[in-house]
């Protein structure tokens, strides 16, 4: 019998070679967004990361695109106050969306936050799909239950993106992958397959590449 949700096969050549090429183009930085009226020209796909604070979002995107210092890493959990886009190529944006979740910040800041990501999220046409970071070591919390929530009631289809699976022993993986599974099992806007990353020895990274290169 299937897993629901298994991990996302690694891609086929075709589909590899569509990966590497869209993400060795050029990839910049485009802009930080605070309000929906800063948001580019909705004028190509877009997709977007989700996730904790220090869940490893830049680290993720920065393994993406190869380039080191294109997302801004922190140990300080809440320094993504923005939506932050990067351009890749004339094809894509990719979407990094402020962390959530344990925000060294303001109770007003944290809620001028939420309120900008719930009207992206809500209100933006040409979202594909959003990718939601969990931290392999911790499993789905309570705050990744709200944005899956959130997420589904938008209406926008997201896929569960294990990161730090490096930092685990595969006994350990395994349980969490139990549990990750049964919580997906709540939210129908979750898409079927998980992908498992280590954005330290670059697992995964071909892959999440290619299903990128395949949304259009």
């Amino acid at each position: 019998m299937q897993l629901p949700f298994p991990a996302a096969e690694a891609p086929d050549d075709l589909t590899r070679e569509a990966g590497r090429k869209m993400f060795a183009g050029e990839t910049e930085f485009l802009k930080g967004v605070v309000a929906m009226n800063g948001l580019p020209d909705a004028d190509r796909p877009e997709v977007c990361f989700a996730g904790r604070s220090n869940v490893g979002k830049s680290s993720l995107i920065n393994a993406l695109t190869g380039r080191k210092g294109l997302a801004r890493a922190s140990n300080t959990p809440g320094r993504t106050q923005e939506i932050n886009y990067f351009t890749v190529g004339e094809s894509h944006y990719l979407v990094d969306l402020p962390g959530y979740g344990f925000a060294n910040a303001p109770v007003a800041v944290v809620e001028k936050w939420q309120r900008l990501l719930k009207s992206y999220l809500r209100g933006r046409v040409t979202l594909r799909r959003a990718f939601v970071l969990v931290d392999a070591r911790h499993g789905i919390k309570a705050v990744d239950e709200e944005i899956m929530t959130l997420l589904s009631s938008s209406a926008v289809a997201f896929q569960c993106v294990l990161t730090k699976t490096d930092k685990l022993k595969k006994g350990d993986l395994d349980r969490v992958l139990v549990q990750v599974r049964d919580r997906l099992n709540k939210h129908p806007s979750a898409y079927p397959e998980l992908v498992i990353t280590s954005s330290e020895k670059g697992d995964g990274i071909e892959t999440l590449r290619a299903i990128i290169a395949g949304i259009d």
